[in-house]
This record gives structure tokens, C-alpha cells and sequence, in this order.
């Protein structure tokens, strides 16, 4: 579910007010670049910058504005995610296309350190501390089976809310929330296990 200032300007973009859309894409710029600071790994962002394909995607995202507006196959931003995974898919086509090479994928350590971060720079600590938690939560979100680890990071690395997993994972909100309670349960057990909390 869309937030109503996104409706309102979904409304008034339908409306065939141009300037709402820029403020709609606009206004989902940060989501975008939280979703490819979680998503893309450090070997494709050696090669292009998030930015260029942040503006891929407004660009794509504008161009089929009518086409969503028509259809509703989502909410506006899980379909902007979809786009912006899309356009990520094609750079890594487009520069690893020759082989398979699991370097160029997100590795599991690529997404747990992406969890730790947004858990840990919510902490107020020092450096030397919170790089010491940040690996502790790491080594934990390893040992969690991926259905768990996948959803702590939608929420966590991506900044999706409970009601857009759900959408996304295609569940209801109850169970969606049911499933982050326990994945969150199983990673401060682990955590309690080796003295730390959360």
C-alpha cells in the first residue's frame, strides 16, 4: 500500500500534472538508493555508478507512468523496485555476461553486511566498537536460514515496510509480520548467545 501523499500524487499525475511526477520520482530517490546500496555488490559498482542507474530508473519509471497508472500491478514503489532491479539485472548482463562468476553476485556476506549496517548505525557507539558488532551480526546472519535472512533483509537493507514485503512475497500482512517477528527472534537468540543485545 502506497502512503496517501504518494496516492494523491499518483491521482494527480493521472490528472496529467506533469510536475507531480517529477515530485513523485523525486520523492522516492532515497528508497532507490538504499535498495542498490543493499543490492548491488562491489564489483558492479566498480564498473557504474548507482546514481546513473537511479536515473535509469525514473527515467524507465516515467516513461511507463501511463502503463501503471492503467494497471496497478503493484504499489508504486515495489513496482519502482521491480524497475530498478530490472535496470541492475541488465548492467550485470551487460558487464559479466561472458560467464557466471560468483564474485559478481550478491554474496551472502555482501547481504548480511548490508543487514548490520542499517542494524548497527542506529546504535550510538564508537567506531571501533560498532565495526566489532557489525561483524558479530554478520557471522550471525550467516547461520540463519536464507527465508529469514531474506527478511530481514527486505526490511532492514531495503527499508521496505511490513504491508510491501508482504505484497512482494505475496502473503498476507499478518503472516509477513509473523515472519519478521520470528526471523528477528532467531538472530537476538544468536546474539544473546555470544553476549550481545540488540
Amino acid at each position: 500500500m502506497d502512503s496517501a501523499q504518494t496516492e494523491l500524487l499518483l491521482k494527480q499525475v493521472a490528472d496529467g500534472d506533469s510536475q507531480a511526477l517529477g515530485t513523485l520520482l523525486e520523492r522516492h530517490r532515497d528508497f532507490l538508493q538504499r535498495l542498490l546500496g543493499a543490492r548491488m555488490e562491489p564489483a558492479l559498482r566498480r564498473r557504474v555508478d548507482p546514481s546513473d542507474v537511479i536515473q535509469e530508473t525514473l527515467i524507465v519509471a516515467s516513461r511507463r507512468m501511463d502503463d501503471f497508472l492503467e494497471r496497478r500491478p503493484a504499489a508504486f514503489r515495489l513496482w519502482l523496485r521491480r524497475k530498478a532491479l530490472e535496470r541492475l539485472i541488465e548492467h550485470r548482463r551487460k558487464h559479466f555476461a561472458k560467464k557466471r562468476n560468483v564474485q559478481h553476485e550478491v554474496s551472502l556476506h555482501d547481504a548480511s553486511s548490508a543487514i548490520a549496517r542499517n542494524l548497527v548505525t542506529a546504535r550510538p557507539s564508537q567506531d571501533m566498537m560498532r565495526q566489532e558488532l557489525s561483524q558479530q551480526i554478520q557471522q550471525v546472519l550467516v547461520d540463519l536460514p536464507d527465508a529469514d535472512r531474506e527478511m530481514l533483509f527486505l526490511r532492514h537493507a531495503e527499508g521496505l515496510s511490513n504491508n510491501e514485503i508482504a505484497d512482494l512475497l505475496e502473503m498476507d500482512a499478518k503472516t509477513a509480520s509473523k515472519r519478521y517477528g520470528r526471523a528477528l527472534l532467531k538472530m537476538s537468540q544468536k546474539l544473546a548467545e555470544r553476549g550481545i543485545s540488540l
